[in-house]
């Protein structure tokens, strides 16, 4: 009984390990089609980039797909490295050879980063004899990409009161500067917020729910009060650069199409994108743009700024180029 025991122990054994052969280059085989995958959907994106450059195409929808092939390759890429790392585990338990994806050389870290050196402590004795004469040679260094997460902090400004033991006179420093009445956040808080709003579109009811996150709980109205408050500070900001760009003999005009939040559907907006650029013609003017947004081709924009044939509310003759469709459009208004 013993033998034919362990004869079935064996059995079981050598099945186990084909079982386990087999699973490993199955893993190898599905490897290797994902990494084939990411690699035409790479070849799809850089094809279309490159046909974009050459052929100059301008449609808003072009965006669209490029934004949608990225997507692709990025799922593309996201299941090669993860089965590439299952083959690794599957081939480790067997003979079967693992399978390496093949990656472009990487690109250094930004050296505008700061450096933090952790030096691991060198032995105080070879490990070989156990002498302790040891000598540096040099050192090896392995850098690694970290973030500091977001910290927030409350930042107190005291003013103190002293008194004149003469006159008895209180004198105390003025109050410091707020960027926003009544001061209770301060400028970088500001920025971040109007950044993440207008530069990277994250709503204020987002922002809101990650700051609740964080330990921070603002609520939305504040939220949208310090937004305006801050466009209401940038406004002499902004009215200069309109000027600026509205006075040029040149004006290029465009409009871009943006999806607008609505409560049952999602319209289409509108971004008017007025550009002074007169490096080309030799200008010395700096070049500059504005951008204003309206909910539809109607209005203000862009009847009010750009005028083909006719003089400006500057009497200043006006160069413009645009789309012919934007064009027809400003005709039939």
């Amino acid at each position: 009984m013993g033998d034919e025991a362990q004869a079935q122990i064996d059995s079981l054994r050598e099945r186990l390990a084909a079982a386990e052969a087999v699973a490993a280059e199955v893993a190898r085989i599905k490897a290797i089609n994902a990494d084939l995958e990411a690699r035409n959907a790479l070849l799809e994106l850089q094809n279309e980039k490159m046909r974009r450059t050459l052929f100059g195409q301008r449609s808003e929808r072009t965006r669209h797909l490029l934004d949608q092939m990225e997507l692709t390759f990025e799922e593309c890429e996201t299941a090669a490295s993860e089965d590439e790392l299952l083959a690794a585990l599957a081939a480790a338990k067997t003979n079967v050879a693992p399978f390496e994806r093949k990656r472009p050389a990487r690109k250094p870290l930004p050296e505008h980063l700061p450096r933090e050196r952790v030096i691991i402590a060198a032995p105080e004795a070879c490990p070989c004899c156990g002498s302790d004469r040891l000598c540096k040679l040099g050192e090896d260094i392995t850098e690694t990409l970290e973030v500091v997460p977001r910290q927030w902090k409350v930042v107190q400004t005291v003013r103190e009161k002293f008194s004149c033991r003469d006159c008895e006179k209180i004198t105390q420093p003025p109050a410091p500067f707020h960027v926003t009445p009544r001061g209770l956040f301060g400028p970088s808080f500001l920025a971040m917020l109007l950044f993440e709003k207008f530069g990277a579109h994250q709503p204020l009811n987002r922002q809101r729910d990650r700051y609740a996150r964080e330990g921070v709980d603002l609520s939305l109205s504040t939220l949208a009060d310090q937004v305006g408050a801050c466009a209401a500070a940038l406004m002499p900001l902004y009215l200069l650069i309109e000027a600026h760009v509205l006075a040029a003999e040149r004006l290029h005009g465009d409009d871009t199409t943006v999806p607008v939040l609505a409560k049952t559907k999602t319209d289409t907006g509108r971004i008017w994108t007025y550009v002074r650029d007169d490096r080309p013609f030799g200008g010395p003017a700096p070049p500059a743009a504005i951008f204003h947004y309206s909910r539809d081709r109607r209005g203000e924009h862009p009847v009010s700024h750009l005028r083909t044939g006719e003089a400006s509310s500057r009497r200043m003759p006006m160069l413009v180029t645009m789309r012919c469709s934007m064009a027809i459009a400003c005709r039939r208004r």
